[in-house]
């Protein structure tokens, strides 16, 4: 029968989880409201720029 505590103790993440995990939380990918909100502003720079 396993037990689960003593492979509990023994358990180490995988190399590989931890780099990963690491690039995700240090990205500073925008996300789609960033992106849209650089859009808007952009939109209305031009917008004042180009009066009707």
């Amino acid at each position: 029968m396993i037990n689960f505590d003593e492979e509990i103790k023994k358990f180490q993440p995988s190399l590989e989880v931890d780099a990963a995990e690491n690039a995700i939380y240090n990205n500073e990918m925008p996300d789609v409201t960033d992106v849209i909100n650089n859009i808007m502003a952009e939109i209305m720079i031009h917008e004042q720029e180009q009066p009707l």
